[in-house]
């Protein structure tokens, strides 16, 4: 008996860990650079794929307002059976009774159905000819919103990619001063050996390089919580591997070209947005005031009365019906509840005017800051890239002249801390301005 238990977990920890392996070899593995990233992003990400279906809710939504102002035709059937058949009371004068007297008398027939056809066409309704305007605004609206979705999906996946590429150049620089350390510190330890060096010396470089194995572990967790933030930003599963092709040399960082005339503000998608919106509420505000004027409809219906005081009798014999008309309604007084909705729609254009001259000068103030955020980053990266080079100069030189002997090992140590502080500038210097490239192509409306 436990001969058997032990095999019956055996199969089934070893069949629990092959659907393991499946499920892990089965997750997919992408590599992708920026614009695959993006390109993934607006197939996949969630805010993309619901304004997508918002569109298809306009349009929808647009032809059902069509559909108003076409033909309306509906069919009725009915059958009634009268178990008690509806009395009336007549003057008894009508049956040669005394005046004054009432006869109780039934009319109509134990059975009766009907079957019919109803139609109706509206041929004039300024509110519905509005509504038409409305609604082709409004699909405008969503197309604009899916616009927004797609540039800010473009601004946060480049920014995380952004970020992978910058932790991938940090980890290169951290990998390099590694290598140069643990080499500095072997030369120190074996003169330290022959006696040519004190354990100071070596002791320094130790914590040195023990420091820089503690910050490239911590960039390591970093990288990869980068990576996932990336995918997330994409819409892709967290279960799918990643990895980033592309370096950040690639990345053009130049004090580039960009059109800051009078009327760059149009470029943008939110300007474009408040524009939408202030025309539906003018298309609002005309629509209330059109309910001042007639509408027009005409009608039609056609059916057939079946009666008999017996069932199987009942479909023998038909009496049809058919009318045709027109309808035409005057609104005359509704209580000033016309002339108030009117007041109230004005408010609200005039809200909405503000909003877009609000709008007009939040964007130019967001242009001129980006703009001169990413200036300032270019200058600050560039100088930060001097000093890195300077900074690995000092120490070259600082190596040399404590190998020869002209030299102490405390510069050597200072020149190495004075790097890694510098490259963590060059590290932040370059991050700001990948993000202040984006911001500022998205200020400027070159995001599309």
């Amino acid at each position: 008996m436990k001969t058997k238990t032990m095999l019956f977990i055996a199969i089934l920890s070893l069949t629990i860990g092959n659907l393991a392996a499946q499920q892990i070899n089965s997750a997919k593995t992408h590599n992708f650079n920026l614009e695959e990233s993006i390109k993934y992003a607006y197939e996949h990400q969630t805010s993309i794929l619901n304004a997508a279906l918002d569109q298809k809710i306009a349009d929808a939504k647009t032809k059902e307002t069509i559909g108003i102002g076409l033909p309306q035709i509906s069919g009725n059937a009915n059958f009634n059976d009268f178990i008690k058949l509806p009395t009336s009371l007549l003057p008894g004068e009508f049956f040669n009774q005394p005046a004054g007297t009432v006869v109780p008398v039934q009319f109509g027939v134990k059975y009766n159905s009907s079957l019919g056809v109803t139609a109706n066409q509206l041929l004039f309704s300024g509110s519905y000819l509005v509504g038409l305007q409305a609604s082709k605004t409004f699909k405008e609206l969503s197309l604009r919103a899916y616009t927004r979705s797609k540039i800010e999906t473009y601004v946060a996946v480049s920014k995380a990619y952004y970020m992978v590429l910058v932790g991938n150049k940090q980890l290169d620089l951290l990998d390099a001063n590694v290598n140069q350390l643990k080499k500095a510190l072997d030369q120190t330890k074996a003169l330290f050996d022959n006696g040519f060096a004190e354990k100071l010396d070596a002791d320094r470089l130790t914590v040195l390089y023990n420091n820089l194995i503690t910050e490239k572990q911590n960039v390591l967790r970093s990288l990869a919580l980068g990576t996932e933030m990336l995918k997330f930003q994409m819409g892709m599963p967290i279960e799918e591997t990643l990895n980033i092709e592309g370096k950040i040399e690639d990345v053009k960082l130049d004090r580039m070209m960009i059109n800051q005339d009078s009327t760059t503000y149009k470029n943008r998608i939110e300007y474009g947005l408040s524009e939408t919106k202030l025309k539906l509420n003018e298309l609002d505000l005309k629509r209330y005031k059109s309910e001042y004027l007639p509408s027009l409809s005409a009608f039609g219906s056609t059916s057939v009365q079946y009666q008999n005081n017996s069932f199987r009798e009942l479909y023998k014999t038909s009496f049809p019906t058919t009318v045709v008309g027109l309808q035409l309604s005057v609104p005359i007084f509704s209580g000033f509840q016309k002339s108030n909705r009117v007041k109230q729609a004005q408010f609200t254009v005039q809200k909405s005017q503000n909003d877009l001259l609000n709008m007009k000068n939040v964007i130019n103030i967001d242009i001129k800051s980006s703009i001169t955020n990413y200036t300032n980053s270019i200058t600050s990266l560039s100088n930060q890239q001097r000093n890195l080079e300077l900074a690995n100069e000092i120490l070259r030189v600082s190596k040399i002249k404590y190998e020869q002997g002209v030299g102490s090992s405390i510069e050597v140590t200072q020149a190495q801390t004075s790097l890694k502080e510098a490259e963590n500038n060059y590290i932040n210097a370059l991050y700001d301005a990948l993000i202040n490239k984006i911001d500022t192509e998205k200020a400027t409306g070159i995001i599309k």
